[in-house]
């Protein structure tokens, strides 16, 4: 089921809030609120709002990884064990 099979317009959410917060508990695909024939809001579960915002952090720092190794500013693995040594004496 798409996003675009679960839009409902937000008197439905005022009339089916019970419902609507069961079913996303139960798996439900998130629902898309409108006000005024016009997406307003995302509801979804804890869970897949969770999981959504740690998929994002990871993307993020494969991001600044990326931007780093085309900067330049990596160092080579070789020795690494060498270097925390050092560090921590």
């Amino acid at each position: 089921m798409g996003l675009h099979e679960r839009v409902k317009p937000i008197s439905y959410l005022k009339a089916h809030s019970a419902d609507v917060i069961r079913e996303l508990g139960e798996g439900a695909a998130p629902l898309v609120i409108t006000q005024n024939g016009e997406a307003k809001a995302v509801l979804q579960d804890l869970g897949s709002f969770e999981a959504t915002q740690e998929l994002l952090a990871l993307l993020k720092l494969l991001a600044i990884g990326r931007d780093e190794l085309a900067a330049g500013q990596t160092t080579p693995v070789e020795g690494l064990g060498a270097r925390i040594r050092s560090r921590a004496a």
